[in-house]
């Protein structure tokens, strides 16, 4: 059979789409490999209504809420591939089965390219953070660092230290420029241009970090913008285009988030330069809704 609509990853983007379609009582398929981006994280935090509660535990919520729509199907499976077909859409499961639908949605997220630092990938969304929105409130106060990974590290350090007295350790790549260290010893935060060698502690907890010279420097958390690429190559083998962010490439949308190709449609960390629950799921939304239309007004 083909779908109406095929939704691909089943986070915050993926089931906010979907709730759209079914909703208006197309046939979807929603097919998820169970791997979301924020699965290192124990809680989501500033998502309305949803504050402080594990993601799995959101998305467990979404996803049965959604099973209750007669005309949604699930697939616990990777999607490995997918191609543009006369009037439909091809997609191939791991197992080699294919499923068509007049319209695709990737939601299908990135994945985070972590500096290479011992002690580092087993801290992950518990100690070595990256939005402060997300997680600034748990360690406010407390003794932080910024562990400078791209050219925006600095600004991240301003905004760091609004909650608590921050570290910027340069790793002797990114240095701050003359107008960007008035900025950082107006807000006290005191630079280290010593590269970070290791972490420290009883992870997934922090105690500090040595630095190359062998000097080590209590630190209770650290945020770092950690590079970004494709957790899926489905937007690639579609040929959709991609634009340029300032931690890694993303898909190309309009305002209702159809992709340089027509009929597929993108939402989530995959589609924005920006991660954030409350706006992946809005996207979602749009997504979602974006989709069902151009269904009842094709040409």
């Amino acid at each position: 059979m083909t779908y109406d609509a095929i939704v691909i990853g089943g986070s915050f983007a993926g089931l906010s789409a979907a709730i759209q379609i079914a909703r208006a009582r197309r046939r979807m398929l929603l097919i998820d490999a169970g791997l979301p981006r924020n699965r290192f994280a124990d809680a989501s935090h500033g998502f309305l209504g949803q504050d402080g509660r594990r993601p799995q535990d959101i998305i467990g919520d979404a996803r049965q809420q959604l099973s209750l729509y007669p005309t949604v199907e699930f697939i616990d499976s990777e999607a490995v591939s997918a191609s543009k077909t006369d009037g439909d859409f091809a997609v191939t499961l791991a197992d080699g089965s294919e499923k068509r639908a007049m319209r695709l949605i990737l939601a299908t997220g990135v994945k985070d390219d972590l500096p290479a630092i011992p002690g580092l990938p087993e801290r992950w969304g518990q100690s070595v953070l990256h939005c402060p929105y997300c997680h600034g409130y748990e360690v406010g106060g407390q003794a932080l660092g910024v562990l400078a990974n791209t050219p925006m590290s600095a600004h991240q350090a301003l905004l760091i230290s609004d909650w608590g007295p921050t570290t910027y350790f340069t790793q002797n790549a990114f240095e701050p420029d003359a107008e960007q260290l008035s900025s950082l010893a107006v807000r006290n935060v005191r630079i280290e241009r010593t590269p970070v060698a290791e972490l420290l502690g009883n992870a997934p907890r922090l105690e500090a970090v040595r630095l190359a010279d062998g000097r080590v420097v209590p630190v209770d958390a650290v945020f770092t913008a950690p590079k970004t690429s494709m957790a899926s190559p489905l937007a690639q083998q579609l040929d959709c285009a991609f634009d340029d962010g300032p931690l890694g490439a993303f898909i190309r949308v309009d305002d209702w988030m159809q992709t340089t190709v027509k009929g597929v449609y993108a939402a989530g960390d995959a589609a924005s330069p920006m991660a954030n629950a409350t706006m992946a799921a809005a996207a979602g939304v749009k997504a979602g809704v974006g989709a069902h239309q151009s269904l009842v007004f094709a040409a």
